[in-house]
């Protein structure tokens, strides 16, 4: 999106802020809705390679769906008090006033980068530290700058370009000789799109050399692109049916990943079958082993191995067991011959289940490629009532999902299941339930902290007092000893923070 359709967008929201904000929405993982009261929706698409930056009527819906827009939603709030372009650049900076109540929320600035493949979003404090970025850039992708939580926001590379806004007609003089093509590329704000509009309103072609009794005319077309840049003013039906694709396919994926899982596992124990089968040639040889050492055993001088002539007059080599006479080798390998027997008979009566199985599967799958978004949805409803929920979900004040385990099992299996950079939480020095605040790196606020550490609290010896003392630290800092109990685990570089055993409000 080019830099003076950006600034229609700003000029036209600027003459009404401050504007109260009704809320977020994120129609896709890479698109958030601010819904602002008399306005409409707010639309910042900041995934590459075709960002988006306009106002849009109705109201659009959608849940957080990555930690980034979780953060979003549970930072920027209260009322929009500014919209600031840089220059013409493809940089907006959105300023929110912050919120007072029970959960206070700081003032912040919101950064979208329009940046086409560099596209980005990112959420900073009033003295510009990065707090959440949707794509962090790190210096081996840019040398000029490096953007991610916990470093001072660095804005992209300054440049020199003439300001369409404010150009005056002598300023278009250098370009007398030069094509039409030379003079869009030295204009703030103006791109291939906006070239070619520049080109159609002058009624030239963009190849044409510039002479002086053009300058009048190039000016005012200038002003009227500053005016009226044109372009697109709301999204597109393509984008809306882009949005409901990436939703189905967003619910399609975890069904296909789980039949996939299931045909993966069944055609390994088809595998196995198969293998049981042919080593039925394996349990004949044994069988024979002890019938020759049954025949001949009394006979054996001791060793390691015995050399006794077969049924057709050929020598065999049976290995025999230390310690064991050759008859109780003899029991031995009558007892690996009737397991593997057992276990080729058994393969036998579970192929054809097996390959029905695996048939079925792969016709579900296929069938699945072919389900509306309605019946997807019904399908994932069901799996979520079917499939058990390990330990208690809460949702902290910032918008981060929190999990407490009910029992040494669910202790040990959320711990483990934690990302390395989650937080985990336990009430100091008592027994009680492991809990993971679940920020995956991203910084957590006071009030999420507390959150946790009261539920920790809560779930512990302690339920009911005060000033109960709280030990956390990042899930890469714990570890469950060699041959601990489940649930029991030592952490390191662990902070206390004080609160009352009661469950947080909310």
């Amino acid at each position: 999106m080019e830099g003076l359709l950006i600034h229609a967008v700003v000029r036209e929201l600027a003459g009404q802020l401050p504007l109260r904000s009704l809320g977020w929405a994120f129609p896709d993982e890479g698109t958030a809705a601010l819904l602002l009261e008399g306005v409409g929706n707010l639309v910042l698409r900041y995934r590459p390679p075709n960002p988006i930056f306009t106002v849009e009527p109705g109201r659009l819906e959608g849940e957080a769906r990555t930690p980034f827009q979780r953060l979003l939603a549970a930072r920027c709030k209260g009322r929009l008090l500014a919209l600031e372009q840089i220059k013409l650049d493809r940089v907006v900076v959105l300023a929110f006033e912050g919120e007072k109540g029970f959960v206070e929320v700081a003032p912040a600035r919101l950064v979208f980068e329009l940046t086409g493949r560099n596209a980005n979003l990112i959420l900073c404090d009033l003295e510009g530290q990065i707090l959440g970025i949707d794509r962090p850039v790190t210096s081996a992708i840019n040398r000029f700058r490096e953007l991610r939580p916990g470093l001072p926001y660095t804005p992209p590379p300054p440049y020199q370009k003439l300001d369409p806004r404010t150009l005056q007609q002598e300023e278009l003089a250098p370009f007398v000789g030069r094509t039409l093509a030379e003079l869009a590329r030295k204009l703030d704000g103006v791109g291939k799109e906006l070239s070619a509009e520049l080109a159609r309103r002058a009624q030239m072609i963009p190849q044409t050399p510039l002479a002086a009794e053009h300058l009048p005319l190039i000016h005012r077309v200038i002003h009227s692109l500053v005016e009226q840049p044109g372009g697109q003013a709301h999204l597109s039906e393509d984008l809306r049916q882009a949005w409901e694709e990436e939703e189905t396919e967003a619910l399609r994926k975890p069904l296909r990943e789980a039949l996939q899982r299931q045909i993966k596992t069944l055609q390994a124990r088809l595998q196995d079958y198969q293998r049981a089968i042919e080593r039925l040639e394996e349990a004949q040889r044994l069988r024979q082993w002890g019938d020759l050492l049954m025949a001949y055993g009394h006979t054996l001088p001791p060793g390691p191995v015995a050399r006794l002539p077969d049924f057709f007059g050929k020598t065999v080599e049976i290995p025999l067991e230390k310690g064991l006479s050759p008859i109780q080798n003899a029991v031995r390998y009558y007892e690996r011959a009737k397991r593997l027997e057992g276990s080729a008979e058994k393969a036998l009566a579970l192929i054809p289940a097996t390959e029905a199985q695996i048939a079925d599967l792969e016709a579900a799958l296929r069938q699945l490629e072919h389900l509306s978004r309605t019946e997807l949805l019904e399908q994932n409803r069901k799996i979520r009532i079917k499939g058990p929920q390990v330990g208690l979900r809460f949702r902290s004040p910032g918008g981060f999902e929190v999990w407490v385990g009910r029992n040494s099992k669910e202790n040990d299996f959320l711990t483990r299941m934690a990302h390395s950079e989650d937080l985990w939480f336990h009430a100091q020095g008592l027994p009680g339930s492991h809990v993971i605040l679940r920020t995956q790196g991203q910084p957590a606020a006071l009030p999420d902290l507390l959150y946790a550490a009261q539920l920790a609290a809560y779930h512990s010896k302690a339920r009911g007092e005060t000033n109960v003392p709280v030990d956390y630290t990042p899930k890469k800092h714990v570890w469950r000893p060699r041959k601990a109990a489940p649930g029991q685990v030592l952490y390191t570089q662990g902070k206390t923070l004080f609160v009352d055993a009661a469950l947080p409000e909310g």
